[in-house]
């Protein structure tokens, strides 16, 4: 049976001081869901906070979208995402942290979280994540006391996408600074190009356009394993 893969989803619904609704993004979720589904992989959901998370993004002229937003069974397991406390990391090959701007805020400090993908990695497994959603990989660290991205080469969303969008001075801190604090090389093309890179079982996207990329990289990752 092949082991199952897990998606990380955000549960915060606001970006900082602005109001502004955010949520994990959904293309970041049906574009690699679609690829991992179809070939055979069974994908489970897990939020901070679990429950209904919050979705951006919502555009539903995406068919890929659509066809996600529409499979029942999908619809409800991400409606009804699992907290950490339930995650038992030994049944998963895949950690897979979605973004969307809310990512931002609740990925990084999550400890639980982190020791999950950290033994996921341990046991052999993948850890992936595209656009904001390496937020999850900055403080994940192995048990040789390394950070999980140090020395390896990373992507992410960057800081000229950041400053694109206008967020600079609302998020939390620049994903790709903290990712080269944490001695991640960081790797990145020009504003809204697919961009993803594999370096030891870490695969990284750098923005909604690399989301089904990144699927097929995870796929990848897991047929040569």
């Amino acid at each position: 049976m092949k082991k199952k893969i897990l998606f990380v989803v955000t549960s915060h619904d606001k970006k900082g001081s602005t109001g502004e609704a955010t949520g994990y993004y959904l293309g970041e979720i049906s574009h690699p869901w679609e690829v991992l589904h179809k070939a055979g992989y069974e994908i489970d959901f897990v939020s901070p906070k679990g429950g209904t998370p919050p979705v951006d993004g919502f555009d539903l002229k995406d068919p890929v979208n659509k066809e996600f937003w529409e499979n029942k069974e999908y619809r409800n397991k991400i409606d009804h995402s699992m907290t950490p406390s339930q995650v038992n990391p030994k049944e998963y090959s895949t950690i897979f942290y979605a973004g969307g701007h809310g990512a931002m805020w609740d990925f990084a400090d999550h400890n639980e979280l982190a020791d999950i993908a950290s033994e996921i990695y341990e046991n052999g497994g993948i850890v992936a994540g595209v656009c904001h959603g390496p937020a999850g990989l900055v403080n994940i660290k192995l048990n040789n006391g390394k950070y999980l991205v140090d020395g390896k080469k990373i992507n992410a969303f960057t800081n000229e996408e950041e400053s694109e969008v206008k967020l600079t001075h609302i998020v939390p801190f620049l994903l790709e600074n903290k990712l080269k604090e944490r001695g991640a090389i960081f790797e990145k093309s020009g504003l809204w190009q697919n961009h993803v890179v594999t370096d030891q079982r870490v695969i990284t996207g750098q923005n909604p356009q690399s989301a089904k990329s990144v699927g097929e990289a995870i796929l990848k990752e897991l047929i040569n394993k």
